[in-house]
């Protein structure tokens, strides 16, 4: 039911006392009409009752149980909510009086002048002073307060009963009498508050009386009015009581008025709880966005962290190539993930500053400062992921190259010192003659010689065992087994050797014949044998280079060599000419040759075969040079091409961080065109993606050739990588910018021309373009715009307090957009907590808790019970079982306590 004790407090005595005398200037003689006598009993009893039920009573004979004062202060006491003076209890005259004197002058005291009633008519049970009272009390506590558009009172109540049936058919209320007498506007005022109640459509204007019960029904089970008329007493009247009609409608107007501030309540309520929905739904969002990204970089980072080595050149590449699917496949959408994040905090930020809503701060952990620094972490793996699989590829590349040439001259020495410990053990001295002894000697002598030649191969075959230790080659056991053995072995030759030696020394005396020829062949034939080997080992070695200053200088060592081989043909020819001597002089002297040179094993033959492979190779050799020489021409193209695009890339790159440097302070028009000038320019820029896709092109080409360095260019495939999504974040980052100014905009309601002469304002005191006002350009901006910030107490303080609000940080900057959003909160109006508060309260019905009963009955199904489950039980000292709290809940929405 209404509150008149609020209503009541409203009104001024001057104006009330000015309403009642027009008011009051009613027919009084009309009241002797049986017809509307009886109407406004019925009424006037019954709007009685419907207060006095309140306080557990009633009357049945308006004029007679008014009598005593007694249930007529209690009437007045009810419907003001006030206390009045203690009654007095006595049965005598006087005491009756001088009750209804003080309900005459507690009514005379809220502004009401009572004209010619007095109390001892009412204790005389004077009907028509009687009813004259009753009317106004009416008139004062449940018509006066009633106001529509600056109209009050009657024309009040008139004009909402117009303007709520007005869209009815048969409706047209133009008085308190004949409009109300066929029902239907009664009906039509029932249906437009409470369709679900009313089937107008079924209602005939013939049928009055139907109409009428059909309503007074009605409103009497559902809305809490009581019957105060008979159908049959309204249809049987020429022109019903106007009184009694007024004050019937008037509890039709105080009961629908109560439910639309519910409405009103509720939509405000609904309204809120819909801007956290959305918010609430967008930090889980962002939430899992983050985990997700932030799960993907956990698991990504030790793959690239592991450095478990492999142990060919083959195997590397294979993981080369993963990287490099990684990098085009798996990188790029995880790349936007990241933009989509940052974007998407930023907006969830800006709506929440737009609702009133405390800043969100995700979990711990997922920052967006937390996702760069991951994000930080993980470029560097990348880096020193392919650092390492360069570095290991050439690792493993020497180790190849190294254990092939280890092999290749382990099998030339071990092939020379095949038979060598037989032959310095053999006893062949003993039964030979002298000259066959100091053939022997000379022959020893011989392969010392040989035997210290070949020291260096040993010594060599050491050093390279040794380096592919030190380089971790994963074959090191057999490469050290073998290295062992061959140590061993030419300890055993050494020792061998000079044991030999000595013997023959011992029998040197004995032995004179010496064919110095054979002796001269065999020390001129051994070196030359060494060296025509080492040639060949030389010839046949492999070689690894990157660049043209490399193979040039193997080129050159060639051409060198080349030129030596005049002299060498010369020795060689030297050589077979000592042979020739030999021959020339036995067959001179008739000597008989016993067969091969007794001093060495190098025949004529094998010196011509070997020289002749020699001869062969160096075309061979001349031919891998020079295709090694064009495979270097054409890294250096590659280099080339590759540094041209680099620095076309690079130069464009930087051109557009700059332009898009200027276009953020510079931009014109309106934002909606701000915005769509910056998707057109977001789209320009990916229209140079081909571009980037080349240089990726010439990049793999480059390292499957195994390029590690260019001198054309200081740009690196990282660094322009680096640059280029940088590009793409900035352009991302200005569009949400826009996007956020228009989303304040439009919440804020700031028009065009504000946010144009905030931009200008902005621009012109940003002097260095960095897109931020440090404080003292702040302080003359705000000036600027009309803010007294001058620099005395006042003003500082001022400035002090605005400082606070638009850089919380402290870094002693201001962003645009926090001016933006300084100078809308200043000149915009939010949702507050305690209006939430109110709007609960009005559904509470003034209780200072609500139940989970009457939240259903007000809300939407979804937004009732997220209040439910999130508002904690109500612990006043008025709780009742299932009572909730209303008030820590809308607190706790905008961020004053948790909830």
């Amino acid at each position: 039911m209404v509150d008149y004790h609020a209503a009541n407090n409203q009104s001024s005595a001057g104006g009330v006392q000015t309403y009642m005398e027009q008011e009051n200037d009613w027919d009084r003689d009309l009241l002797l009409d049986p017809a509307w006598e009886k109407q406004q009993r019925k009424t006037f009893t019954a709007w009685c009752n419907s207060h006095l039920r309140k306080a557990g009573t009633q009357i049945e004979n308006i004029e007679e149980d008014f009598r005593d004062g007694l249930k007529l202060m209690l009437l007045l006491e009810v419907i003001s909510g006030e206390r009045l003076p203690k009654p007095e209890r006595g049965k005598m005259r006087v005491h009756k009086i001088n009750n209804v004197n003080k309900a005459l002058d507690f009514i005379a005291s809220k502004g009401v002048k009572l004209v010619s009633i007095g109390a001892e008519e009412i204790v005389d049970g004077n009907a028509k002073m009687t009813l004259g009272m009753i009317w106004t009390i009416i008139l004062r506590f449940a018509i006066q307060d009633i106001s529509v558009e600056e109209t009050s009172a009657k024309e009040g109540l008139l004009l909402w009963c117009q303007r709520k049936t007005a869209p009815y058919k048969n409706v047209n209320v133009q008085n308190f009498h004949i409009s109300w007498k066929d029902g239907l506007a009664f009906n039509a005022l029932i249906h437009r508050h409470r369709p679900d109640l009313i089937d107008y459509d079924s209602l005939r204007k013939d049928d009055p009386v139907t109409n009428l019960n059909n309503a007074f029904e009605v409103a009497e089970k559902h809305l809490d009015i009581p019957k105060m008329l008979d159908a049959e007493d309204i249809v049987g009247t020429l022109r019903p009581d106007e009184k009694a009609i007024m004050t019937y409608v008037s509890c039709f107007y105080h009961a629908f008025s109560g439910a639309q501030k519910a409405e009103t309540a509720a939509n405000r309520i609904c309204k809120v709880l819909a801007v956290n929905q959305e918010n609430e739904q967008m930090m889980e969002d962002y939430e899992k966005l983050a985990s997700d990204l932030l799960e993907w970089i956990r698991r990504t980072i030790p793959w690239l962290e592991n450095r478990t080595q492999e142990k060919t050149v083959n195997d590397m590449q294979a993981k080369q190539e993963d990287f490099r699917d990684y990098r085009c496949v798996h990188k790029p959408p995880k790349v936007q993930e990241k933009c989509q994040l940052e974007i998407s905090f930023n907006t969830l930020q800006t709506k929440l500053r737009l609702s009133n809503r405390p800043a969100f701060m995700p979990s711990e952990g997922r920052m967006v400062s937390d996702i760069n620094g991951a994000w930080h972490t993980l470029e560097g793996a990348e880096k020193g992921y392919e650092e390492w699989i360069l570095s290991e590829i050439r690792r493993l590349e020497r180790l190849e190259h190294l254990a092939e040439k280890f092999h290749q001259k382990a099998a030339i020495h071990e092939s020379w010192t095949d038979g060598k410990e037989a032959m310095l053990t053999q006893k062949d001295y003993e039964t030979s003659t002298l000259s066959e002894v100091k053939a022997l000697l000379r022959k020893h002598e011989a392969f010392e010689s040989d035997l210290a030649a070949h020291q260096d191969r040993v010594e060599q075959i050491a050093a390279i065992a040794q380096e592919l230790n030190e380089l971790d080659y994963y074959d090191s056991a057999s490469v050290n087994a073998r290295c062992q053995k061959i140590c061993d072995q030419w300890d055993v030759l050494g020792a061998l050797t000079q044991s030999r030696k000595e013997s023959l020394e011992r029998t040197e005396k004995q032995l004179e014949s010496i064919d110095e020829l054979y002796l001269e062949y065999a020390k001129r034939a051994a070196p030359f044998n060494n060296w025509m080997e080492g040639a060949m080992e030389d010839l046949q070695d492999m070689f690894i280079v990157h660049n043209i200053e490399e193979i040039q200088g193997l080129i050159t060592a060639h051409e060198q060599f080349k030129s030596t081989l005049s002299e060498a043909n010369k020795e060689r020819e030297a050589i077979q000419s000592i042979q020739a001597e030999v021959q020339k002089i036995a067959q001179s002297n008739g000597i008989k040759l016993s067969g091969a040179n007794p001093y060495t094993t190098i025949t004529p033959e094998s010196i011509d075969s070997k020289w002749e492979k020699a001869m062969a190779m160096v075309p061979l050799r001349d031919n891998a040079l020079q295709e090694e020489l064009n495979k270097q021409n054409s890294n250096d193209t590659l280099r080339a091409k590759f540094a041209t695009q680099a620095n076309a890339v690079g130069a464009y790159i930087q051109d557009k961080m700059e332009e898009i440097g200027r276009i953020s302070i510079e931009m014109n028009g309106t934002l909606e065109d701000q915005l769509t000038n910056l998707k057109e320019y977001q789209t320009n820029i990916m229209s140079y993606m081909p571009e980037i896709n080349k240089l990726e092109g010439f990049h793999q080409l480059i390292q499957e050739a195994l390029i590690f360095d260019n001198q054309y260019t200081s740009y690196t495939m990282e660094h322009l990588r680096v640059g280029w999504e940088q590009l793409l974040t900035t352009i991302a980052r200005t569009i949400n910018e826009v996007e956020n100014q228009i989303l304040t905009r439009d919440a804020k309601g700031i028009s065009q021309e504000q946010l144009y002469e905030y931009r200008a304002s902005f621009n012109h005191f940003d002097k260095d373009h960095s897109g931020a006002l440090m404080a003292e350009e702040f302080k003359a901006c705000l000036i600027s715009l009309g803010y007294d910030v001058e620099n005395d107490k006042q003003g500082d303080s001022e400035f002090a307090r605005i400082m606070g609000i638009v850089d919380p940080n402290g870094s002693g900057a201001v962003t645009f957009q926090a001016f933006i959003d300084f100078m809308s909160t200043e000149t915009t109006d939010t949702d507050t907590a305690d209006q939430v508060i109110a709007s609960f309260k009005i559904l509470a019905a003034d209780k200072n808790y609500i139940t989970a009963e009457e939240l259903r009955r007000e809300l939407p199904p979804d937004q009732a019970e997220y209040c439910i489950a999130r508002m904690a039980p109500y612990a006043g000292p008025d709780a009742v079982p299932g009572a909730l709290d209303y008030m820590s809940f809308s607190t706790a929405l905008y961020g004053e306590s948790d909830l």
